[in-house]
């Protein structure tokens, strides 16, 4: 049984159609990554499946159970890190991380929870002097302290340093190694690229691309940039055979091509190509 079940899925406020037919699942074990502009559906979907939300029709089970009637048992299988901050008054983040490990009936280790998100050197500080980055850092701690079988991650790196969010990218793995399921909604593309299995675009309510970061949008058989330097000059070529090309190149020098180079689609340019095709219809 998948960990998500999504079927036909339709919100919308007033006229405006938030979510309008998503179908999706999410394999025991997966990390998803939910691609989409601000204002696409990806948090109305997010919120759905986490039973902050009702849905106007369609089917979704998450971890066997319909989200709309999850029970508190249902709930403490889940790790949820939400957009915004946690309101925690001025507990410090040790008081903080025990005490919601005391709502679990199997939690982490507080103590190597605070290690795993960069916080130890903050134990004893209290929220409200924390930086933006380092309460971003608890909330991703309390999401993770009851040792959930699925995990909401809502754009958790925001506020990150590049070295935290390498960090936090090695803390996800970990958890996905002991079989956890993930369902994560970030704006950085070489994000979803490190830590997905596969990847969801959405774009004004509905899935417009579902594969792995490396098939999705025919990636793989996109148009590569092959280039070089030849008498001075740089030299670029678009090619769908770019071994071709440069076995051309290689032919042509003695020794090294200068400065050869070949791009290949990145995530990124697959991605705003997929929403820019969306935004022509």
């Amino acid at each position: 049984m998948p960990a998500i079940e999504v079927r036909d899925l339709h919100k919308a406020y007033g006229d405006v159609e938030a979510v309008a037919g998503v179908s999706f699942d999410v394999e025991q074990g997966e990390c998803l990554a939910l691609l989409g502009p601000n204002g696409a559906g990806k948090t109305t979907t997010t919120e759905i499946l986490e039973g902050y939300r009702k849905s106007d029709s369609g089917y979704a089970r998450v971890l066997g159970v319909d989200p709309g009637r999850g029970d508190q048992d249902w709930k403490a299988r889940l790790g949820i890190v939400l957009q915004s901050d946690r309101d925690l008054g001025d507990l410090t983040v040790s008081e903080a991380v025990h005490h919601f490990a005391g709502y679990f009936d199997n939690p982490r280790d507080p103590d190597e929870v605070i290690h795993a998100v960069g916080l130890a050197e903050k134990a004893g500080a209290r929220n409200s002097k924390l930086s933006g980055g380092q309460r971003r850092r608890l909330d991703v701690a309390l999401g993770i302290i009851g040792s959930p079988e699925l995990l909401f991650l809502d754009e958790p790196t925001t506020g990150f340093d590049p070295a935290a969010r390498r960090e936090f990218w090695k803390l996800i793995e970990e958890l996905k190694a002991q079989g956890t399921t993930v369902l994560l909604t970030t704006h950085y593309l070489d994000e979803a690229e490190h830590l997905a299995d596969r990847v969801a675009v959405i774009a004004r309510g509905k899935i417009v691309a579902f594969d792995t970061p490396a098939q999705i949008g025919n990636r793989s058989e996109g148009t590569a940039i092959v280039s070089w330097i030849e008498n001075g000059i740089e030299h670029k070529e678009s090619t769908t055979t770019p071994t071709a090309l440069v076995n051309e190149l290689t032919a042509r020098f003695v020794g090294e091509v200068p400065r050869l180079a070949i791009h290949r689609p990145t995530l990124e340019d697959t991605y705003l190509s997929l929403l820019a095709k969306e935004n022509e219809l």
